[in-house]
């Protein structure tokens, strides 16, 4: 029997026994793949471009942003929702993606990254050859 499961069931599950939410919290990503280019969105609302550092090392993308604190001084609080500081995310790449090749823009909070698949890991055709089928051999 086959059973599908969310990947990011366990990871959940976890993060909600120490309190906090992993998708939609503080650096939400939507990820998707079209025509062999693998395209991920960061949410990061309040954050300056100059202040967002994308590294890419040993098949581990990661998204450092930096979300400085409000200056509100003699203000009193009534909700602060708002995380400010540094916030991190890592996202596992495979072996399909050609690392050497990421892009990434920033435009009205969202900062988006992109990654090419590999040229050899893209579906390819295979020629079929005309044989005998009574040969025991695969060769010519």
């Amino acid at each position: 029997m086959m059973r599908f499961t969310d990947p990011f069931e366990e990871v959940d599950r976890m993060m909600s026994s120490f309190g906090g939410r992993w998708r939609g919290g503080i650096m939400p990503m939507d990820a998707f793949e079209k025509d062999g280019l693998y395209t991920l969105r960061f949410d990061l609302p309040g954050v300056n471009p100059d202040d967002v550092d994308l590294t890419v090392e040993g098949g581990l993308l990661t998204v450092t942003a930096e979300r400085a604190v409000e200056e509100t001084e003699g203000a009193t609080w009534l909700l602060r929702e708002r995380p400010a500081g540094t916030h991190r995310r890592e996202v596992r790449l495979g072996d399909r993606l050609d690392t050497g090749k990421v892009t990434a823009s920033h435009d009205n909070g969202v900062l988006t990254v992109t990654i090419p698949m590999r040229e050899e890991a893209k579906p390819h055709r295979v020629s079929i050859k005309p044989g005998r089928a009574d040969r025991l051999t695969g060769g010519e």
